[in-house]
């Protein structure tokens, strides 16, 4: 989608574990690929568009397809729709990438 190349120096080996671990990895490279490149853009956007805002909403870390904010309560509602917004805009795809915001005190109470 991103025009990401990887390649696989393993796929022709002769080694049967060699060679299947190459081909598992060439399986999975475009899937896993595509959204990490979904989800580096969705930051880089979101980063861009709190900073312009003037928010004070910081973005703290990424897990996986997750990402985790710092807040003031007087701007959740603000950054929540900003977060959406460049999160579900981040690529343009046959299906629509749905966002879930999820607000807690920590980590664990925002599921």
């Amino acid at each position: 989608l991103f025009g990401r190349r990887r390649y696989f120096p393993g796929i022709k080996d002769r080694n049967f574990a060699v060679r299947s671990r190459a081909e598992r990895e060439a399986i999975n490279m475009p899937i896993q690929g595509t959204a990490s490149d979904i989800v580096k853009i969705a930051m880089i956007n979101v980063f861009k568009a709190l900073k312009n805002t003037g928010l004070q909403t910081k973005m703290i870390m990424q897990v996986h397809d997750e990402l985790l904010f710092e807040a003031p309560e007087n701007e959740i509602d603000k950054a929540s729709q900003i977060i959406r917004r460049e999160m579900e805009s981040a690529a343009t795809l046959d299906v629509p990438l749905v966002v879930e915001i999820g607000v807690g005190d920590d980590w664990t109470s925002t599921k």
